[in-house]
């Protein structure tokens, strides 16, 4: 129901009352992956590893993030949830794993990169 202008807000329907505990995780959580967006150089490797899975030389090449950056910068991506790896032979390949943060990518990408659509973005 929509308010008009001089209808009276005891006329309004009162919604339910939020699940204060729940909004509370689930803010905490929000946060949490926020700040490990808030990071250009893990920012723009969550951006590349939407697209698919890479091998860090091949992210190093493409991003142009020099080896110790990379390093530190994948680890705390790991160590957040966000990606994970696999080694084959002497390589290592990282993927994008959590939904949320691939739902946060494709928002980004499609509000302040020009509107294309990530590939491998499911959201």
């Amino acid at each position: 129901m929509k308010l008009m202008p001089n209808q009276s807000p005891v006329d309004r329907p009162t919604p339910p009352k939020p699940d204060l505990a729940a909004l509370q995780v689930s803010a905490e959580k929000a946060c949490a992956l926020l700040k490990v967006l808030a990071h250009p150089d893990r920012l723009v490797l969550l951006c590349r590893l939407a697209q698919g899975e890479f091998c860090v030389g091949e992210l190093q090449e493409d991003l142009g993030i020099q080896q110790p950056t990379l390093s530190q910068q994948l680890g705390v991506l790991r160590q957040e949830g966000l990606v994970e790896t696999r080694r084959q032979g002497k390589h290592i390949y990282y993927r994008l794993i959590s939904e949320d943060a691939a739902a946060v990518m494709h928002v980004l990408h499609s509000r302040l990169c020009g509107g294309a659509m990530l590939e491998g973005v499911r959201t």
